[in-house]
């Protein structure tokens, strides 16, 4: 990430939150937005999923590119320009011409209407995005030969769909990231454990009756489009992030580390034996 001051060229400071599925991110985006309110800091979330393409859009990319882009959920079924643009409009947001937020509908699959999205009339000072794979760069084009799953096996034989998603990671994507001030990233302790997070949201959401919600095959079936990109942000991520947050398997925070200062922080609440046996400092 480019370390740039924010206040100099007269914008919001901008952090990405990253963070695999059911890690916790969004939780933890909606605390600092809350953490810097108390402190008088004007702040704005915005989520990568409500920049998803609506199902339309990716049906035409599924019968124009690859079949496997109809589901929602890696790069390239995002509509970067659109959060460039939103981007560039909370800088200078006011009354007469309000920056607006999008919102993803994941029960109908597909953006709500322009008048239903969020109406911005100041600038904030802090903007963090998150999502599952902010800041995650392109794979080198060597590892896209092995299937990473049955799905990329079976479905992407000639391995053109994941191709095209690591192109558009190593463009558009790449761009939006170079934009970040700061990047802070919830570490999972690997990708096994997202089956049972996301499982747990799942069953929530089967509770609540929601439409989205997945059974157990169709759940396996969604996260290994997922799972390549999943496992290559778990082993680059810690190096590239200002701020590591590791996880144990119930979420509990085992240690945070700062990569500027190379030392680890102190968590409150934190068992002081776990975290002293578990240290890990990020590479600058």
């Amino acid at each position: 990430m480019r370390q740039r001051s924010a206040r100099a060229h007269g914008r919001p400071w901008l952090v990405g939150l990253s963070g695999l599925q059911g890690s916790g991110k969004s939780t933890l985006a909606d605390q600092l937005a809350t953490a810097a309110g108390a402190r008088g800091i004007r702040s704005r979330v915005l989520a990568l999923d409500d920049f998803y393409l609506g199902r339309r859009a990716r049906a035409q990319l599924a019968r124009t590119t690859h079949p496997l882009l109809a589901t929602r959920g890696v790069p390239g079924t995002h509509d970067v320009a659109l959060l460039d643009q939103v981007l560039d409009a909370l800088r200078c947001a006011g009354a007469r011409h309000p920056a607006r937020i999008p919102r993803f509908d994941k029960g109908r699959d597909t953006r709500l209407p322009p008048s239903r999205w969020r109406r911005i009339e100041e600038p904030p000072q802090l903007v963090i995005v998150e999502g599952w794979c902010v800041g995650v760069p392109a794979e080198d084009a060597r590892a896209l030969a092995t299937p990473a799953n049955a799905l990329e096996r079976d479905e992407d034989r000639d391995g053109r769909w994941r191709q095209w998603v690591n192109a558009r990671l190593g463009a558009d994507y790449a761009a939006l990231w170079r934009r970040l001030d700061r990047l802070v990233v919830l570490e999972a302790p690997d990708f096994a454990i997202v089956t049972r997070w996301r499982g747990e949201q799942e069953r929530a959401l089967r509770r609540r009756r929601a439409p989205q919600a997945m059974d157990a095959t169709a759940l396996r079936r969604f996260l290994m489009h997922y799972e390549r990109l999943s496992r290559h942000a778990l082993r680059v991520l810690p190096a590239r992030a200002d701020l590591r947050i590791r996880l144990g398997s119930d979420r509990a925070v085992l240690d945070v580390v700062a990569r500027r200062t190379a030392r680890e922080v102190s968590v409150p609440g934190a068992p002081a034996s776990r975290v002293a046996s578990r240290r890990r400092i990020a590479r600058g």
